[in-house]
């Protein structure tokens, strides 16, 4: 009688640098020799530069009496199990043909790490988690999914504890969890918070409460500060809670949070009386939706992004630990950082006094050879003493920031928009909330600065010739997309050549029909998580 054939169960697991991928498919291995099983764990790595996961390959089956006969890498429609360390690498394997619905277990983080080039769009470049937790669904035959990465940050270990519990809590291997736990800690490093981490992920696919993120901490401006700018702090919070909708409030706490942060809880109070113009303007309906534009679109206004800026989010504390996360870096491991900068003349003019400023703009003589001593790119170590003095010294300057030529010039282009808005509220509130987030086109510093203010001129500049029409709303949105969609302006460009072929408005018109699909293809983006230099 022919012995019948056993097949080995599959598993790919798929993980970027830094998450774990080995040690848990290492586990997998370990978990499986320990109970009595074969097992063969091997890897496709990843394109250069993280434009794909390492693919982790693992055939177990229990002991037989004829040597198996094991694959090198999955197949397509072969795959029992497919773990995806972070959500698009989920939406990879599907593409891939290794999940199928008659028999793959999908297990994924739910997190998103961006690709370089989903931070770089000017405007919202991020691929569409939900398009990915959709495809899940329907190509799987069952398909679970939490925040791993948030659990791993909770319990303080790796991604990878977390998705080991998963495997576990989802029944996709025949072992207890007793003997998952007794991988763990046969292992012998950090076996503590492995466990609790596993734990945790076992929890959140079995229906128990995942572990709670830690709380919110106040604006670090205010740690360590006087009691007079936490007192004054504390008042601003009351205002906001008793002066304004209820609807509007989370947005009003985190644009408040943002503001002190950037300068001080006085500048805290300059938002919220800001805000209060416009709220007064607002005609009260239920989503409060002009009051809660304006909440965080006056907050990203006032929190430019200047020189000081810069250099003060580039030398805080928790910037060294989480590159040193994301490069997948020990604690006791050297790490060296090169910050790239290209300031110009500009840059360094905003950043004087205002008078002091102005009058070296407007010197031929003096702008010319300083734009030969200033205008060029940067390299600076932030790990070296020299470099992190430097930096630091910049930051120290914003106490002077509300004197500075910068400041001078985003307060004036502050009041002229918002007295656009509270304009336009008076007769038609949904483009004044369109005019409100206009405010996205404007970011950064030097050169993205400038580019940014361009565009955002142009459009702005096009409300006088949208007069009178219905579908106001609806032209300012279409502008303000195209705007976002391209770094030179090129689609902005075409949509504003069309406005003076667009139809007349007699109220039948809903805008040029050039939505965002129009104006040119999707991006598609990869998993890489830079850009840093180590």
């Amino acid at each position: 009688m022919a012995e019948a054939v056993v097949k080995p169960l599959t598993i790919a697991v798929l993980a970027v640098g830094g998450q774990g991928g080995g040690v848990l498919s290492n586990w997998l291995v370990t978990l499986a020799e320990a109970n009595g099983w074969r097992a063969q764990n091997t890897s496709v790595p990843g394109v250069a530069q993280r434009t794909g996961a390492t693919v982790y390959y693992i055939e177990m089956l229990p002991e037989t009496e004829r040597e198996p006969v094991l694959a090198l890498m999955p197949a397509p429609g072969e795959v029992d199990v497919c773990v995806a360390a972070e959500l698009m690498e989920a939406g990879r394997a599907i593409q891939r043909g290794l999940v199928s619905p008659d028999r793959t277990l999908l297990i994924a983080s739910s997190h998103r790490a961006y690709s370089l080039s989903e931070k770089a769009a000017p405007g919202d470049g991020r691929a569409d988690a939900g398009a990915v937790l959709a495809a899940g669904e329907s190509a799987a035959q069952r398909f679970v999914h939490a925040d791993m990465a948030a659990i791993a940050e909770t319990t303080g270990s790796v991604i990878s504890a977390a998705l080991f519990g998963a495997i576990a809590g989802a029944g996709a291997l025949p072992f207890p969890r007793a003997a998952f736990e007794a991988t763990i800690e046969r292992g012998g490093v950090g076996v503590a918070p492995s466990l609790a981490a596993f734990a945790a992920g076992f929890d959140a696919v079995t229906g128990r409460p995942e572990a709670a993120k830690p709380p919110e901490s106040p604006p670090r401006r205010l740690q360590g500060g006087s009691e007079e700018e936490r007192r004054r702090y504390a008042a601003a919070c009351e205002r906001l809670r008793s002066r304004f909708p209820a609807p509007a409030h989370a947005m009003l706490q985190a644009g408040l949070d943002a503001v002190v942060d950037f300068q001080d809880a006085a500048y805290g109070d300059e938002y919220l009386d800001r805000v209060g113009t416009l709220a007064a303007a607002d005609p009260g309906t239920n989503d409060c939706e002009l009051t809660t534009t304006a909440a965080k679109y006056v907050s990203r206004a006032m929190a430019y992004d200047d020189v000081i800026r810069v250099a003060e989010l580039k030398t805080r504390g928790t910037r060294s630990a989480r590159v040193r996360e994301d490069v997948g870096a020990a604690v006791n491991q050297p790490l060296r950082v090169t910050e790239f900068m290209h300031p110009r003349l500009e840059e360094m003019c905003a950043t004087l006094p205002a008078r002091l400023g102005q009058a070296i703009e407007g010197s031929q003589w003096l702008a010319r050879p300083l734009r030969r001593v200033i205008d060029r790119g940067r390299r600076v170590r932030t790990d070296s003493l020299s470099g992190f003095v430097l930096m630091n010294a910049l930051a120290g300057l914003r106490r002077w920031r509300r004197g500075s030529l910068r400041h001078r010039r985003e307060l004036q282009r502050m009041e002229s928009w918002l007295d656009l808005v509270i304009a336009r509220a008076e007769h038609d509130r949904e483009a004044a909330v369109e005019i409100l987030k206009c405010q996205r086109l404007i970011k950064g510093y030097s050169g993205t600065h400038t580019r940014g203010t361009g565009k955002y001129a142009k459009v702005l500049s096009a409300l006088s010739r949208l007069d009178g029409r219905a579908d106001t709303a609806v032209l300012i949105r279409e502008l303000r997309e195209a705007a976002l969609r391209d770094e030179a302006g090129d689609a902005l460009d075409a949509v504003l050549a069309t406005l003076d072929r667009a139809p007349p408005p007699d109220g039948s018109a809903t805008g040029l029909g050039l939505g965002v699909e129009s104006i040119g293809p999707r991006r598609r983006v990869s998993n890489m998580r830079g850009p840093y230099t180590t």
